[in-house]
């Protein structure tokens, strides 16, 4: 496919540690606070305009929502990059709707991520994978997926909506694992919850949602056309070893692309990634070597009418 020369620089994220894998899974996790400012700060500097960040327990690498456990990081990686913040709103599997919003209403951040509909969030098939573990929690975590529904329902999506969007002025990083997320999402632009630009993260891979085939992608472009026009900017990140492959055809496309340790804990066949920068380094090489160029975090904050890193609560 021949890059047109009207493309947009393309914005990287970085999902920097999730709560998805488990410290068995990966040495390389960030898993302390000074692992993850690390890992960020490397990200950015790397070529990453939006960190997406979540928290862990130091002593064994849960997930962790509480506002202390992103203060440990907050301001070192603020100190660090110029990169442009963006907390999770979806925490870790079970967490309350109120938990899940603890950390973004205390740190009050330019960004923050919004899963847009209810589904089933199967992590279960990755027990198979390991014989022993590292930490007693992590394979009653997995397995619990097997009975689990990611709940995002009407009500809490306006609530969070009206909570960070219309309490702190932060904007939303629109998590879309289905083609109905995108109709949800036009619902709620016709309610008037959420102004555009929309910046549209569409999801393959995960168990529950769509599948890593191409041609959703290509779909999913024309739906993203025909219901939002111009108002949108739209991401691409695909779990585990269709990482690269769709963040390639994502930015051929025109449209932005997500990278990181949450996403997928390699860099190529059998070979793990060491740092969240290898990863960002790998795609922006990519991204320059088909004639485009990233976008830096300025730029970003444009195009996404963020409030400003001077704005936030750390």
């Amino acid at each position: 496919m021949e890059v047109s020369s009207t493309h947009k620089p393309v914005i990287i994220t970085c999902a920097v540690t999730g709560a998805i894998h488990t410290p068995t899974m990966s040495p390389h996790l960030p898993v302390t606070p000074e692992d993850i400012a690390t890992s960020a700060i490397g990200a950015a500097r790397a070529g990453a305009a939006i960190l997406h960040l979540h928290a862990r327990r130091p002593e064994d690498g849960q997930p962790d929502p509480r506002p202390e456990a992103f203060a440990a990081f907050l301001t070192n990686i603020r100190d660090g990059c110029d990169a442009v913040v963006n907390i999770t709103t979806g925490g870790g599997l079970g967490m309350t709707r109120e938990e899940r919003l603890r950390a973004a209403t205390f740190a009050s951040p330019e960004l923050a991520s919004l899963n847009m509909g209810s589904i089933n969030f199967g992590l279960f098939p990755l027990l198979n994978k390991y014989e022993a573990w590292k930490h007693d929690w992590e394979p009653g975590y997995l397995s619990n997926t097997k009975d689990f529904v990611f709940k995002n329902t009407f009500a809490d999506i306006e609530y969070i909506l009206k909570t960070l969007g219309n309490g702190h002025s932060t904007r939303f990083e629109f998590e879309c694992y289905d083609l109905g997320h995108l109709h949800n999402l036009a619902y709620v632009a016709d309610q008037g919850w959420a102004e555009p630009p929309f910046f549209i993260q569409l999801i393959f891979g995960v168990l529950g949602g769509m599948g890593a085939d191409l041609d959703h992608l290509i779909y999913l472009q024309k739906c993203l056309e025909k219901l939002f026009g111009d108002s949108c900017e739209w991401s691409v990140l695909a779990a585990g070893r269709h990482q690269m492959r769709f963040a390639e055809q994502a930015a051929l496309m025109g449209g932005n692309v997500r990278v990181g340790l949450e996403d997928s804990l390699y860099i190529g066949p059998g070979k793990k990634a060491e740092s969240n920068a290898e990863q960002v380094n790998h795609i922006r090489a990519r991204i320059e070597q088909l004639g485009m160029r990233i976008a830096t975090p300025q730029e970003a904050r444009q195009r996404l009418r963020l409030k400003g890193a001077k704005q936030v609560s750390f």
